[in-house]
């Protein structure tokens, strides 16, 4: 699809499916948005990427990473889906794409911005596509439930496969048959004696599904190729010596296999033993147990497990253990031999050039200590990819408890007000205190675990960077969710605190109104919540989109005090924005005086106890200076 501003809807055929493995949906453009999403069910599964230009010899041909082409994955299953273009340009001198695309054909290149439909090979009359794959199956129902059906396709002498790409499932004829297993005795028995192949050192039988072999008369033996499976076919002799050669040839064959199997058996263990040996330092163990031989602080508050620990915690890393999966990796739940229940998370690829700066980071977010952050307890640095170890947060997201139908769980307006002083705290914690000073960069709902007495944890520092004390801002690849990505460091790379500002802002406007960052099943003007709300602001229409129950609890002074904040955290302009540190203290101050009314009445008072929350309110700071020799100075 081409232009800004488009929306298409594509559709399969009853019994297809996009393989959601040979498949990617693909952008490519400058200074672009591109949306897919489901439109059968707007509330089901909803994706999609940016793609910025800046500089054009910043392109890359082949990487499609962001600059000039973006791409994400699709999930299993899908047979519908709408895809939306958006500029965020004034220049539409050249045209966007969007477009689903089976993956070892494309191949970036910096041509595609100006004429990518001119290479495109496959022409449909006047129309000009790329090739996708497609997955087919039978039916809704697994194999289990399908063969008590009439309707049942598999025939004889076949074997029913549940579709891998959904619900439904396949036919495929048994070992020993060929043909087409959906016809009535499609399925033919494979003459492997008349086709010769066969294992016969004798003569060769052939079986309904297999065969046999006899030796010859006058020989003994299995009849089967001594060389391939068998012991082959030797002449019959009446002397005991033939026999005792026998006998001793039988028992030499079976301490050589006994042998053989005691080999590879230690053999294997030697080669898993040496990829996680060479999978630790790939992954810089040997740099970790240096840091953490120079630090004490270290020892305490970091594990390096090992892989075995891990894979028995999650019962193999079994789908049921699966807690969630985001854009860096897949998170499970463990149990650990101490019956200590944690979240394992399993990342998605890690960036070889960069794993003295992972090591670096995993560290200092190791001793990162505040009641309001999810705690890294460790890491396992003997897999392909290193996997992280979390405290784990019992009561879901955040996202949940704000956008769920069940009432029950739904949150208060005083429990959403102190959530998000609690959110703030710990984003200026990491902003203020933390040394070096932290930036999450996926700042979302979704980030933000609730325990059991409804306290915010921040999670997910997949996408965080830690902040040289020299430098301000640092310009990298753009990364975050869209509906919260800072504008700014979406156009300019500059990634700053006050982006984490600007996320945390839609946050807030999540628990005021109750409505999703992204919408697509909303009208055009409704869809962003963010630019919704500030425009809703700017035209005193504030109450006609607050959260029913929030109106309700809310008194409209402190609601409008709240929307205001919001409102500043939102400015496009970065340098206008608070910092985090005093977004915290206003919702402290908010939240403080809609618990005590007499507030109001003696402000000099009020004053001097938020200045004292102030210098109390990130106990717990570490400070390591055994860091400054790792080159955080």
């Amino acid at each position: 699809m081409k232009d800004a501003g488009v929306t298409v809807q594509i559709n399969l055929t009853e019994g297809f499916k996009f393989s959601n493995t040979r498949n990617k949906f693909t952008a490519i453009g400058c200074n672009m948005e591109a949306f897919m999403s489901d439109y059968v069910n707007p509330n089901g599964f909803q994706s999609g990427c940016s793609s910025v230009c800046g500089n054009i010899t910043n392109v890359i041909n082949g990487s499609c990473s962001g600059i000039g082409c973006c791409q994400t994955s699709i999930p299993r299953g899908l047979d519908t889906f709408q895809v939306k273009l958006q500029s965020n340009s004034y220049d539409d001198s050249n045209c966007s794409y969007a477009f689903l695309v089976k993956d070892e054909w494309f191949s970036f290149m910096e041509s595609d911005i100006w004429d990518f439909i001119g290479r495109v090979p496959y022409k449909f009359g006047n129309q000009t596509g790329t090739p996708v794959v497609l997955e087919w199956k039978i039916g809704n129902q697994t194999c289990g439930d399908s063969s008590l059906q009439v309707n049942y396709a598999c025939r004889d002498n076949t074997e029913c496969i549940n579709s891998t790409s959904g619900s439904g499932y396949l036919c495929h004829c048994k070992n020993g048959y060929h043909g087409n297993p959906y016809l009535p005795h499609g399925c033919q028995d494979i003459d492997e004696c008349k086709n010769a192949t066969h294992d016969c050192e004798g003569s060769c039988v052939n079986t309904l599904g297999s065969y046999n072999c006899t030796c010859p008369e006058g020989t003994v033996g299995d009849g089967y190729n001594y060389k391939v499976n068998g012991t082959g076919c030797t002449p019959i002799s009446k002397s005991n010596k033939v026999l005792h050669i026998t006998l001793g040839t039988g028992l030499g064959l079976l301490f050589v296999v006994i042998g053989s199997s005691w080999v590879h058996l230690v053999l294997q263990k030697r080669k898993e033993s040496k990829t996680r040996e060479k999978f630790f330092k790939q992954n810089g163990g040997l740099l970790l147990h240096q840091l953490l031989g120079s630090s004490e602080q270290s020892l305490e508050t970091m594990k390096i497990f090992t892989s075995e620990e891990l894979k028995k915690a999650t019962n193999n890393y079994d789908e049921s253990r699966i807690l969630g999966r985001g854009g860096y990796g897949t998170v499970y739940k463990g149990v650990l031999q101490d019956n200590r229940i944690v979240a394992i998370k399993k990342s998605k690829i890690i960036d070889k050039d960069q794993i003295e700066q992972f090591i670096n980071e995993v560290l200092i977010l190791s001793q990162v200590n505040h009641r309001n952050v999810v705690k890294l307890l460790g890491c396992c640095l003997e897999t392909e990819v290193p996997l992280l170890v979390y405290e784990f947060i019992s009561n879901g997201t955040l996202f949940h408890h704000i956008h769920t139908e069940n009432k029950e769980l739904q949150l208060s307006w005083k429990d959403r007000l102190r959530i998000a002083a609690e959110t703030a705290g710990a984003l200026a914690y990491l902003h203020s205190a933390a040394s070096p000073p932290i930036i999450h960069r996926d700042v979302k709902s979704a980030n933000i675990l609730l325990d059991g007495n409804h306290t915010a944890k921040v999670s997910d520092f997949g996408a965080s960077r830690l902040v040289p004390q020299d430098q301000m801002q640092l310009t990298t690849l753009v990364q975050g969710t869209l509906g919260y990505l800072d504008p700014e460091y979406l156009y300019t790379s500059q990634l700053t605190e006050k982006s984490d500002v600007y996320s945390f802002g839609v946050v807030l406007v999540e628990l005021l109104t109750g409505r999703k960052a992204l919408s697509f099943e909303k009208p055009e003007e409704e869809r962003n919540l963010a630019m919704h709300f500030v425009s809703s602001m700017r035209r005193n229409r504030l109450f006609d989109i607050l959260d029913d129950r929030v109106m309700h609890e809310g008194s409209r002074a402190q609601l409008q005090e709240v929307a205001e904040l919001a409102k500043k955290c939102l400015k496009l302009n970065g340098e206008e924005r608070p910092t985090m540190k005093e977004v915290a203290m206003e919702l402290v101050g908010l939240q403080t005086v809609g618990m005590h009314p007499w507030v109001n009445q003696y402000p000099t008072e009020t004053e001097h106890f938020l200045s004292e929350y102030e210098d109390s309110s990130y106990n717990g700071t570490i400070e390591f200076d055994s860091l400054n020799s790792y080159g955080f100075n």
